[in-house]
This record gives structure tokens, C-alpha cells and sequence, in this order.
């Protein structure tokens, strides 16, 4: 009996051993590139005044309840106030001279951002600039001789490969968390111009701007963005792959902002249905469902019910292939698209030209305010398709945020639903409300951002 039970014992930790040698370490890696990771506190400063409870149009609600009793007490003759408004989030280092990647939504209307190094440095950084659209922000430190991370390649990342984020999240500096990748090139209703990779890495508020590495101790993505109810962490994390990032970081470096081409076609997804119909064997490619008056795609001749393929020797295996490419092509190059037409395939030339403007919409009913108002915003109409695809009724979006409106916190890609208890439905709408209003009152606007709603006051200088 004392063998059998002697056997069964070396069993289960022969067992245990095996599995346990099966496991990746990443000890080594966080040793080697830990220090290259840094934590990042921005200070906004936000001006309201007192007397916030007699904001006209400000509902009495639990929320507002909230903030009321953290607002600053009440002075004489209602006057303004600067209230610093503190956010933490990550970055690393991408050159030994002081240049930082992180998140633009971390930095943006920030007026201080710190660095925090490992060996507890503390220096103030410069924001070189953001890019909103891919959520980009290069940033840089007066330092040298800093520890940098190798930039790794995400196309061969493979799903179900294991990779490890550093970051802040919540504050803890240098927290480690690792998981696998659970797909790539995944398509988010923020944004379409960024394959993102998914993976079930714990990553929590803080963590944004952090690198996400592979195996080899290469960056191959920045953590971005998390799908939750609750707003933690809920197994589905999104990162920008590092491509990309550094694609964009050039950019902003070399010409202090990001240039991107355009074709001029709305295209969707092709699925096994379609691709039947017009005769292909797979579903891979992108649709031609519009193409746009005067465009570069009219130019060259591209028709609705073109499929494209191939752009040079990129192949289109899904309908977000095509505008990461195209969007990172410089404006005035000459392309070449493959295409399907009438069952055989055709080569078609396109020179892209430069996108002027990062509308949401593109159809008729998209209209833009290409000028700011008197609070500093540049808003644009939403489509009802889009309204239908963010989970709202109504509402404008915030293409840029100056002057008081970025002082209270509005930023770019705010959705803004009311203004008080009036529902916003058109720039037009907008407006006008901004317009009647008087020079020393106040406004609350509802403003939706990722999934949570606030109301933001907004002083008219």
C-alpha cells in the first residue's frame, strides 16, 4: 500500500513538474525592459465656477450630487475657478534621447504631463503631438543615455502566442500582466483605420500607452483601449500594433502632424454570399459599394461592385485591410490596385491624395463645422447608420477641442448629446444654442466618451 500510495505521489509531481516547465518566465524579460517603461501624470486645469449646483439646464441627480460635494466651496460673487484635474496612464521609451509613445488620450488637453522613470526620476515632458485618430502621442523628456525598447514586427504575431503588458494601472508603476493574443486586425466602432490586437491581457485603467510584448521582449503593440461594462477589466483588451504607432510617431516628428491618403470609395465587408455572386471562390476582399464624385477612385474608373484584392502586393483578406493601407500611403503616390470586375481580375493605377479633414461621416447628411465656435468647438453631424452602430439617438461629435471648451475637459471624439436638457441632433441645432448664449453664463453639455455619460460645464468667457 505505502508503494502504490509512494507511486502515486511521484506521479502527480512529475506531473505538476511537467506542466510548471511548460509555462512561459518572463522573469528575464521584465528584468531587461521593465526600466524602459514609464509611468505618466498629466494635470489639466479645468476652469468652473462656484455655485455649481445653479448651473442652468444642470440635472439633480445622484451624479451631479457627486461632484457637488467635491466642488470647491462657494465664494464671493460666483467667480471662476482653476480646478487641477489629475490622470495617470503609461508609456516607454522608443529612443535613448528622451522619445516616449504612449496614448494621445492620456496627454490630450493636458497643460503639465511628468515622466516617472524606474530609478524615480521625475522630469517634465514636452508633447511633440497627437494624432486622435490612431490614438497616437509621441512626448519627450530632456534625457539621455535611457533605456529603449526593441520594436518588434505584429504581422508575425500568431493567435494564441503569449505576450506581456507593463504598465500603471491604477497607479501601481510597473505592474506586469501577461496573457495570450486572441486575434488580430480587429475592427472597433472608435476607430478604422487601426487593426487591433486583441488579447485577454489584464489591463486596467493606467494601463493605456503601455507596451505590449512578445516572447522575444519586442514591443509589437500599445495597450489601448478595454471592452467592459464596469469599466475594469473584463478579458477583452485592445492594442494598437506597434507598426502603426511608430508609422504615425515618424510622422509627427518629421512633419508635426500625420498626412493621410484617401481613395475616395465607401466600401463594406464581402461575405461568402456575395462573393458567390460575383463569382469568387473566397470571401477576402473589399466591396465597392460607392464611389465618390471626383475622386481618385472615380479618376482611375473604379465602379460600384468592384472588388479589391490586392493594393501593390498587399493582399485584402478583409474590408479594414484596405484604409490601413491606403491611410498610411503617402498622398501623391501612385498605387496599384488588383480588382475583381466581370469575373477575372484587372490592374488598375490610383494616385491618393491627402485626406483634408478627419470627418466621421462621409455622406450628405455629414455636415461639418470646419470653424470653431465661440467655445472653441469644431463638431460634426453623425450618420443615422453610425448613431445606430455607437447605441445613441442623437448626438454630435467633437472634431476639435480649444480655448474654454478644452479647459473643461471636452476633447476630440467626445460625443456630444445635450446641451442642459435639450437633445442635440445637428451641428446646425448646436450652434445656434451656443450662439444665444450670453457671454459670463454657463453651459452643460452631455457628453458621451467611450461608454460613460457626463455633463461637463462650460463657462462663455
Amino acid at each position: 500500500m505505502r508503494r502504490v500510495l509512494f507511486f502515486m505521489f511521484f506521479l502527480l509531481n512529475f506531473s505538476f513538474y511537467v506542466q510548471a516547465k511548460d509555462l512561459p518566465d518572463f522573469t528575464e524579460l521584465v528584468k531587461d525592459h521593465g526600466a524602459s517603461v514609464v509611468n505618466i501624470t498629466t494635470t489639466q486645469l479645468v476652469i468652473t465656477r462656484n455655485g455649481f449646483e445653479t448651473m442652468p439646464g444642470m440635472p439633480n441627480d445622484e451624479m451631479f450630487d457627486f461632484f457637488r460635494r467635491f466642488m470647491p466651496p462657494q465664494g464671493a460673487h460666483g467667480k471662476s475657478h482653476e480646478v487641477p484635474i489629475k490622470a495617470s496612464g503609461s508609456g516607454f521609451i522608443i529612443s535613448s534621447d528622451g522619445y516616449i509613445l504612449t496614448n494621445a488620450h492620456v496627454v490630450d488637453g493636458a497643460d503639465e504631463v511628468i515622466v516617472k522613470l524606474t530609478d524615480k526620476r521625475e522630469l517634465k515632458a514636452k508633447v511633440i503631438g497627437t494624432d486622435s485618430r490612431s490614438d497616437i502621442a509621441l512626448i519627450k523628456i530632456a534625457a539621455n543615455n535611457l533605456p529603449k525598447v526593441p520594436i518588434g514586427n505584429p504581422q508575425q504575431l500568431q493567435v494564441g502566442e503569449w505576450v506581456l503588458a507593463i504598465g500603471s494601472p491604477f497607479g501601481f508603476e510597473n505592474s506586469v500582466t501577461a496573457g495570450i493574443v486572441s486575434a488580430k486586425g480587429r475592427s472597433l466602432p472608435s476607430e478604422n483605420f487601426v487593426p487591433f490586437i486583441q488579447t485577454d491581457v489584464a489591463i486596467n485603467p493606467g494601463n493605456s500607452g503601455g507596451p505590449l510584448f512578445n516572447m522575444k521582449g519586442e514591443v509589437v503593440g500599445i495597450n489601448s483601449q478595454i471592452l467592459s461594462r464596469s469599466g475594469g477589466y473584463m478579458g477583452l483588451s485592445f492594442a494598437i500594433p506597434i507598426d502603426v504607432a511608430m508609422q504615425v510617431a515618424d510622422q509627427i516628428k518629421t512633419h508635426g502632424k500625420v498626412q493621410r491618403s484617401k481613395l475616395g470609395v465607401v466600401i463594406q465587408e464581402l461575405n461568402a454570399g456575395n462573393a458567390s455572386a460575383f463569382g469568387l471562390n473566397s470571401a477576402e476582399g473589399a466591396l465597392v459599394s460607392e464611389v465618390e464624385k471626383d475622386s481618385p477612385a472615380a479618376k482611375a474608373g473604379l465602379k460600384s461592385g468592384d472588388i479589391i484584392v490586392k493594393l501593390n502586393d498587399q493582399p485584402i483578406k478583409t474590408s479594414l485591410d484596405l484604409p490601413n493601407l491606403v491611410s498610411m500611403t503617402k498622398p501623391g503616390t501612385t498605387v496599384k490596385l488588383q480588382i475583381w470586375r466581370n469575373r477575372e481580375l484587372i490592374t488598375v493605377p490610383v494616385t491618393v491624395v491627402e485626406m483634408k479633414s478627419d470627418v466621421i461621416a462621409k455622406n450628405g447628411d455629414a455636415q461639418t463645422d470646419h470653424t470653431a465656435n465661440k467655445i472653441g468647438l469644431m463638431v460634426a453631424n453623425i450618420t443615422p447608420a453610425e448613431r445606430d452602430q455607437i447605441g445613441i439617438t442623437h448626438g454630435i461629435v467633437v472634431q476639435n477641442s480649444d480655448g474654454m471648451s478644452a479647459r473643461a475637459g471636452i476633447q476630440t471624439g467626445d460625443i456630444i448629446l445635450a446641451v442642459g436638457n435639450t437633445s442635440i441632433d445637428s451641428v446646425v441645432q448646436f450652434n445656434k444654442i451656443i450662439d444665444k448664449t450670453n457671454k459670463g453664463s454657463s453651459i452643460a453639455l452631455l457628453i458621451m466618451r467611450d461608454e460613460s455619460r457626463l455633463y461637463l460645464p462650460v463657462h462663455i468667457e
